[in-house]
């Protein structure tokens, strides 16, 4: 990927009502190197809107690289990628310190997880100490070597991958740790039309970059943010995002239900959702588009129905045909 030699907006924009404007700018963007995944990438887009990180599993070969340097492209921001193998240590990721002979002192060097995105490559297999480095990054927004903190940049977003077929000599996240990710996204096969699509656009460009213009800036993304922190939350919205989770843990599939961090993150992408489709307050609607995104790898089913259609979005699907949605306030419109 390289950028377009267009300058960058200085400043992003404050005003809530700017937010769905910069936010198609953004995923026209990178709608222009990932084909026909508008829906995923506008989630990819409200998790990063909402502070988050993102875990993107979907099968090999399906973008989920590209969309992540596209999006650094065009926020702007620093891009390092991890790639994460068995044999990858914490120093890889995080720096270590280094004896400068000269000086007689040691010097930290630090390592990728220094940057403003961070693709996680294939973060399933490494061993849990490295992915433990990462998630304390993740969490924290800082590294700890040699008993030495280092704060990170801000913003600081991690989109990981995971491969969901092959198990082999991988170490899958336990939910501790994958309720840490603020959405799951998978983008799943284009349909014959985008497929052929992504071809056209290979032949015409004669090359394999895809120019990515630079919409805005940390600065601006930050600010963008900032913006979206005022997006308006009822109570019964909010009330209804706790019921869902709730929900969840009652489900007679379920062996663990969602945290209250699930919670937390049903409001926080909502509110960003509803950002983007330029409102400043949240609908029910809106906490039922990204409900699965949220919740499905924050459950887990019980172990005897492995072997069935069971899974987390079933189960998400099924607390929201249950549980009551509030009526929408028609005063905020």
């Amino acid at each position: 990927m390289t950028t377009a030699d267009q300058p960058a907006e200085p400043a992003g924009p404050t005003a809530l009502t700017d937010v769905a404007g910069f936010a198609e700018r953004v995923l026209d963007e990178v709608g222009r190197a990932v084909v026909g995944k508008r829906e995923a990438l506008t989630l990819v887009l409200a998790g990063i809107l909402a502070k988050g990180h993102i875990l993107l599993e979907d099968f090999p070969g399906l973008g989920k690289t590209l969309a992540a340097r596209s999006f650094a492209g065009a926020l702007g921001l620093d891009f390092a990628r991890a790639q994460f193998t068995p044999d990858l240590l914490p120093a890889d990721l995080t720096g270590s310190y280094v004896y400068d002979q000269r000086r007689a002192e040691f010097d930290f060097r630090p390592g990728p997880i220094f940057t403003g995105l961070l693709l996680a490559d294939e973060i399933n297999r490494t061993p849990p100490k490295t992915q433990a480095a990462l998630l304390e990054a993740m969490q924290e927004g800082q590294v700890t070597v040699e008993g030495q903190t280092h704060r990170l940049s801000s913003p600081f977003h991690v989109l990981a991958t995971a491969n969901p077929v092959e198990y082999e000599g991988t170490y899958p996240l336990p939910e501790a740790q994958l309720d840490r990710f603020l959405l799951r996204v998978s983008f799943g096969y284009p349909d014959a039309g985008e497929e052929y699509d992504v071809l056209r656009r290979r032949l015409d460009r004669q090359r394999e970059e895809v120019d990515i213009a630079q919409v805005t800036d940390a600065a601006g993304l930050a600010a963008v943010q900032a913006a979206v922190e005022r997006v308006a939350v009822d109570e019964s919205v909010g009330r209804y995002c706790v019921d869902l989770v709730a929900a969840t843990r009652a489900h007679a599939d379920v062996l663990t239900g969602a945290s209250p961090r699930g919670s937390l993150g049903l409001v926080l992408t909502a509110r960003a959702w509803a950002a983007i489709r330029g409102r400043d307050f949240v609908v029910p609607e809106d906490v039922k588009v990204v409900a699965r995104a949220v919740l499905a790898h924050r459950i887990t089913v019980k172990p005897e129905l492995w072997m069935t259609q069971a899974s987390g979005a079933r189960v998400v699907d099924s607390v929201m045909a249950s549980v009551e949605t509030p009526r929408t306030l028609e005063s905020r419109r």
